[in-house]
């Protein structure tokens, strides 16, 4: 059971409280209610430009990292289709420091053509290097844009075109950070070696000022149900032949999301998952093979991805791949198999839950999505799930007119 306690700033700031007197260190992580499924879709790419941008200084701290090294801490960012987390971990005794530079950057971004030119290059060449000329790097971008239709989760987190990071504005910049880098649209976590009595005169200190700016109301566009299969044939450069196939799955807030998250285990979960023993191990059709999905907050993605081994046919590896899904939709699983699966996924959060710096991460991502309590609540959850939940969401998800397939044939 993770404690902690919460308050509230005037401005809208959502604060929580964790304390772990075992360590001598603090943690601050701030996470922001934008993604990149906020996006324009004729200007994308912008949230992960964003959190480039973040470290290029504010009006008052030229240098983001000196005074963070002098205090003995380290810090990092990451963006997804869903949010922007930003975290920094030092000494407890230095955890002012972190709320000097996290409070500056939020109130003073310096924002300059010469930072937005200098992250810009940056975001431009991680496009490239990883999408564009990386093998297979651009299958994401292309199944994403075939499974989805409406919903902006067809595009990634880095764009969905190169076009739209190198044209970005200072302009734009600007009117994206003041709708969305916001007291009222963050939460902040502080865990570690504190007290709620120091972190509450702390945030009021360095973040009560900070206008509150206007809170953002998301509606974005439902993506309709998928009533026909869809599929497309590639041929590029690649060393081998590929199989990539995706089901729209549920939201995470969804119960039967634990179910379908048990079910993509029990596929794939390592060496004695199902795909892994009859089509790598057995049938020897696949060089690997595995099954997950992305956890997207809104109606996500189910996936099954592997590399052929030399010399088979797509179409008898894809035909292989549905005779798995068809035992899952007609045979239960075994209980054994199930518990097995329900025994990894509670050593892995256990695991997760040692670091304080995953623990202050969870706070922030649970109460982002409604309420930071249920984060204890998701093995409760996980105990709940059925042998008969696990097929029936085989059945309601491996259908053909809920697929998208992607052959991606080796052109050498």
């Amino acid at each position: 059971m993770i404690q902690f306690d919460r308050f509230t700033l005037a401005n809208g700031l959502r604060v929580l409280v964790h304390q772990d007197l075992s360590t001598p260190m603090a943690v601050l992580n701030i996470m922001y209610d934008v993604g990149a499924r906020d996006e324009e879709e004729v200007r994308t790419g912008f949230a992960h430009l964003f959190e480039h941008l973040m470290f290029g200084g504010s009006v008052n701290i030229p240098n983001y990292d000196e005074p963070l090294q002098m205090a003995g801490g380290e810090n990092n960012a990451y963006t997804t289709n869903d949010l922007t987390n930003y975290y920094i971990q030092l000494p407890a005794e230095n955890l002012e420091t972190a709320f000097w530079l996290e409070s500056d950057r939020m109130l003073s971004l310096a924002f300059s053509e010469k930072s937005l030119d200098v992250q810009r290059k940056v975001v431009c060449e991680e496009f490239k290097e990883h999408y564009l000329t990386k093998p297979y790097g651009d299958v994401w971008h292309k199944m994403r844009q075939l499974a989805y239709t409406k919903h902006p989760y067809k595009w990634m987190t880095i764009g969905k075109e190169l076009s739209h990071i190198e044209e970005a504005k200072l302009e734009d910049v600007k009117n994206f950070f003041f709708k969305y880098y916001r007291p009222v649209n963050a939460i902040m976590v502080v865990a570690g070696n504190v007290t709620t009595e120091k972190v509450k005169a702390l945030a009021e200190k360095w973040f009560g000022d900070i206008p509150s700016g206007e809170k953002y109301n998301r509606d974005l566009p439902k993506e309709p149900k998928q009533e026909a299969a869809r599929r497309l044939d590639i041929t590029a450069n690649v060393p081998l032949d590929a199989f990539y196939k995706c089901w729209h799955i549920y939201s995470r807030m969804d119960e039967r999301y634990y179910a379908v998250d048990l079910l993509s285990d029990i596929l794939s979960g390592g060496g004695s998952s199902r795909l892994y023993q009859s089509l790598v191990k057995e049938q020897q059709l696949f060089s690997n093979i595995e099954c997950h999905h992305f956890g997207s907050t809104d109606e996500g993605l189910l996936a099954i991805e592997g590399k052929l081994v030399k010399g088979v046919k797509l179409e008898d590896a894809e035909k292989a791949v549905e005779a798995e899904l068809e035992k899952v939709r007609q045979e239960l699983v075994s209980e054994n198999e199930l518990q097995k699966v329900k025994n990894k996924t509670e050593s892995m959060i256990a695991f997760e839950d040692m670091s304080v710096m995953n623990r202050a991460t969870s706070l922030a991502y649970y109460e982002l999505l409604g309420d930071a309590v249920w984060m204890n609540d998701e093995l409760g959850h996980y105990a709940k799930v059925t042998i008969d939940d696990i097929r029936q969401e085989a059945r309601n998800i491996f259908r053909e007119e809920n697929s998208n397939t992607i052959y991606y044939r080796s052109g050498n």
